[in-house]
């Protein structure tokens, strides 16, 4: 679990770190104060969701995610698909908390829903944690239990996880009369987990997590972006949650909030992590690691740069086809939608603006969106 550097690896990234510093200071600059900037931080929530499942080799559409996230999916939901909404809100609970909060012991606690049982981790925590942020990121979202719709079937599940987990401890023969076959043996430990079968005993994730944080104040005394560098790569290489390692990818931009390095919004450190080739993301070499990134960072804030401009662009020409609209048309909350989705379908606009299914079709039209999905099941529409 021990995580070194050497000081003469770190003046030798010193010009890359310094590639990543500029182009995410100008990211920042323009992020802070563009039109498109909520439209801008909200899409980026999707984008970089989606990109941390790539990075993980799985594959989850954005479009689905959309539509996942407004609880209007056009089909089952995956197994992937749901751990990426749980990437979506874990972002938006961090966005909305204090820049230094995920990195501390409890909000990373939080975040790892160690407070609680196995089975209701994510829902507890954000019930027993909330924080008047997070109140308002639940009223945003809906995601709290009494507007899941989904909170029957979890609280079942739960109980029948309990019935099951009381069955075991009694079949392992706890001390005491009446005991099934009345032999005393020694009573099993206590599982973690969900029964203890999805966690790897002998692997400490408390103390793993420790030690990543102990490295926390040697990154605060490098450059920001190297800092973030480090960090990400002493995840990767002590790998504190195995089952949310994807936690790593949002760290890094919590850490260059945190420094004051991007304060606009949280870095979707994954969209410019997906580019880099895996065998350099996996290299043996930690000057590979670092460095490829580093680039990272460097492709993250050049993409970020051009989606600027590509929505303001888009917004533009959206702003030229309502010029002349009455006060009260409908066409300008329709702006803003597409400004902050990726992708939205007639369903979407409609409980969105307030009209019909059909009526949406018809601002939709009326706004020339461009249909993106090529479905016959559903149809969607974005900006290209």
């Amino acid at each position: 679990m021990r995580y070194d550097i050497q000081n003469s690896l770190l003046q030798m990234l010193c010009s890359a770190s310094i590639d990543a510093e500029d182009r995410l200071a100008r990211l920042d600059e323009r992020a802070g104060r563009h039109p498109v900037a909520e439209g801008f931080r909200e899409r980026g929530q999707f984008f970089d969701a989606a990109s941390a499942l790539w990075v993980a080799g799985e594959l989850v559409h954005v479009e689905d995610l959309v539509l996942h996230d407004a609880h209007m999916d056009a089909r089952a939901p995956t197994h992937e698909l749901t751990i990426a909404h749980a990437i979506l809100r874990t972002r938006r609970r961090i966005w909305l908390s204090d820049p230094d909060w995920a990195l501390s012991s409890v909000g990373l606690g939080v975040l790892r829903g160690e407070q609680v049982g196995a089975g209701t981790a994510l829902l507890d925590a954000d019930r027993g944690h909330s924080t008047e942020a997070e109140e308002e990121e639940d009223a945003a979202i809906d995601d709290d239990a009494g507007d899941n719709p989904l909170s029957l079937e979890f609280a079942e599940i739960d109980a029948a996880i309990e019935r099951s987990q009381r069955l075991l401890d009694e079949q392992a023969g706890e001390p005491g009369e009446g005991g099934f076959g009345g032999t005393e043996r020694p009573s099993a430990p206590e599982p973690k987990g969900q029964l203890g079968l999805l966690f790897d005993d002998e692997w400490d994730e408390g103390a793993r997590l420790e030690a990543w944080r102990s490295l926390i104040p040697a990154a605060d005394r490098l450059p920001a972006c190297l800092g973030a560098a480090m960090l990400f790569d002493a995840w990767e290489q002590i790998e504190p949650l195995r089952r949310q390692h994807w936690l790593g990818g949002l760290l890094v931009g919590a850490y260059l909030r945190a420094r004051g390095k991007v304060t606009s919004h949280l870095l979707c450190f994954n969209t410019g992590l997906k580019t880099i080739r895996h065998e350099r993301r996996r290299s043996k070499e930690q000057e590979v690691r670092l460095r490829a990134f580093l680039e990272a960072l460097v492709l993250t804030g050049d993409l970020g740069l051009k989606e600027l401009d590509r929505l303001f662009l888009a917004k533009t020409q959206m702003e030229m086809r309502v010029r002349h609209r009455r006060s009260n048309s409908s066409l300008p909350s329709l702006i803003e939608l597409l400004l902050s989705r990726p992708i939205v379908s007639a369903g979407l606009v409609a409980r969105h603006v307030g009209v019909t299914q059909r009526g949406a079709l018809n601002l939709v039209r009326e706004l020339g969106a461009k249909e993106m999905t090529g479905r016959g099941r559903y149809r969607g529409w974005g900006i290209l």
